[in-house]
Order: C-alpha cells, then structure tokens, then sequence
C-alpha cells in the first residue's frame, strides 16, 4: 500500500522532491518505493529526465487503478469503525447537490452537536444513484428527490419549498413590482435542467409549464443549479430554482417568487434502506426527524 501512495503523490505533483515532501519523507526512499513497484509490475510508470517526470502510458491507466485501490481501503478503514453503540461510528450519507445550498449544512451542524463521535461520509449523487448506493450498502442514508418506490427503500418526507424565478438583474420582470407568473415564461428564452442528469427538476418544470400550456424556448439544458445561475447572469436566458438556491446570492440575478405556484412544489425525502445494521443509521435519522419536525417524522407510505 505505501507503494502505491508514494506513486499517487508523484504521478499527482510530477515531482519527487514535493511528492516527498508532500508524504513528509525523503526523496530516496521514496524513488526505492517507485522502482520496487515498477521492478514488481514489469513496465516503466514514469519517464524521468533532469528537467521533468512524465507519466508514460501505462503509468496513466495504472494510476486510475491505483487511486480505487485506494479509496476501497479508505472505505474499509471507514466501515471498520463501526461500532454496536449507535453514538459511536461512520453514516455515508447521500446528497443531491442542490441540497448542499441549505439543507445539507444543517444536517452536518446538528449531527455534529448531537453526536459527536459519530463520522460523517459526504458523497455528491444523483437520486437514482443514491437509490443503488443504498440498495448496495455504500451509502447509509440518502438526500433524495422522490418518488422512490423502491420495495426496499423506507422514505420520509424532510422539506418542500417553492420555486422562485431566476431573472437577470435590469430584466422587465426583475423590474416590476408585481411578482411575475408562470404564462410571464411563454416564449422566453429558458435555461432548463437536463432530462437524464437532473430528472427530477426536469420533470417538475415540464408539468408546470404543460399546465399553464406554456412554451418557453429552451437554450441550454443544465444539471447544477449554480451554473444555471450563472447562465441567466449570461443572459442565456431565464430559469426556475428551487428557494434553497437563494443562499448562492449571485450577484446580477433576481430571485423572485412566482404569485401562480404554491409553496411547497419541491419536495425532498430522507431514504435509507430497511435493515440497515449501521447503529449509527437511527440515532441520526433521529436527530435529522427533531432537526426538521413532523415533516420528517414517519415514513411515506
């Protein structure tokens, strides 16, 4: 394994003096560690010269390699701190990211408060991956967008918000005083979210839009909410966020409510999967379920 590590930091730095450095060793040692592994595998990972290290072909798939290698011993190291005391332990939890803006940091804080001793693993993922992570067991618990119908998955309602208009400052609807409506979109030029890498946003605005019989006019289709954003600042085109997206606070668009949606369009679950045997899984949907009241409080049927 120290082999392996001391590859990863030179094929990163493509320096051995800061790789050393880096892994607070001496440069010798650590060329012994790279030529053992190169006498072991057969093939040259690094072509050197007295100017500069360069990875050589094989060095470039064996490093992808390498670096899994490494995140599944970390992952090991992880889920072997798992105790039978549920304040003691490791919970990989499952977000989206529009989730991080607001809801995410407000789990952390609370976990942190309330259990202290109990490590939380982050992983960034869409919905539908999350659902395969908790089915795998890779992930404890999981920020999703619903529905989930999964037989094995238990769902609890954690938020809804609304969404708000995401407009260019100077733009005529930024600029009116009465909040702008959902037919203000027909015809405008419209950043939309990605119908395979943003499935749920996707869907919630084409019912919208259907409903109103509007039709923007879609310039780009996205999947983060942030650069979305940043399009509208672009003047792509306007957009429709969730109200979590207000804490980016990007300067040159306007958040404005919409006077014709209703508060609670957008909804965000809790999932894990039943027979989870983490014991720090239930002490932390606890403090998740006391974190946002009875809108977490039992399962969705």
């Amino acid at each position: 394994m120290e082999q392996l590590v001391g590859f990863v930091a030179v094929a990163e730095e493509l320096h051995y003096g800061r790789a050393a450095e880096r892994l607070r060793m001496t440069q010798p040692p650590l060329s012994r560690r790279i030529q053992a592994l190169e006498r072991e595998l057969g093939v040259e990972l690094f072509d050197r010269t007295n100017r500069s290290v360069k990875l050589t072909p094989a060095g470039r798939v064996f490093l992808a390699e390498a670096r899994k290698v490494l995140q599944l011993s970390q992952e090991a190291v992880l889920s072997a701190r798992r105790t039978p005391s549920g304040d003691v332990g490791v919970v990989t939890i499952g977000f989206t990211a529009s989730t991080a803006y607001s809801f995410l940091e407000r789990v952390v804080a609370a976990a942190s408060a309330e259990l202290p001793r109990v490590e939380l693993v982050l992983r960034e993922m869409v919905t539908a991956a999350q659902v395969e992570a908790l089915l795998a067991g890779s992930v404890d618990l999981g920020m999703v967008r619903p529905p989930v119908t999964v037989a094995d998955i238990v769902t609890s309602r954690l938020h809804r918000e609304p969404l708000l208009a995401a407009l260019p400052e100077g733009h005529p609807l930024a600029l009116r005083e009465a909040s702008p409506r959902v037919s203000d979109f027909d015809g405008e030029p419209f950043v939309m979210y990605s119908p395979s890498d943003a499935r749920y946003f996707h869907e919630v605005l084409i019912g919208v839009f259907r409903t109103a019989g509007v039709q923007p006019v879609y310039r780009q289709y996205l999947s983060q909410v942030h650069t979305m954003l940043a399009m509208v600042k672009a003047g792509l085109g306007l957009a429709l966020v969730p109200a979590a997206a207000s804490a980016l606070r990007l300067d040159g668009v306007v958040l404005r409510p919409l006077a014709d949606l209703g508060p609670d369009l957008v909804e965000l679950d809790l999932a894990w999967r039943a027979g989870n045997d983490n014991p720090a899984l239930l002490p932390l949907v606890g403090v998740v379920r006391r974190l946002f009241g009875d809108r977490a409080g039992s399962p969705i049927p």
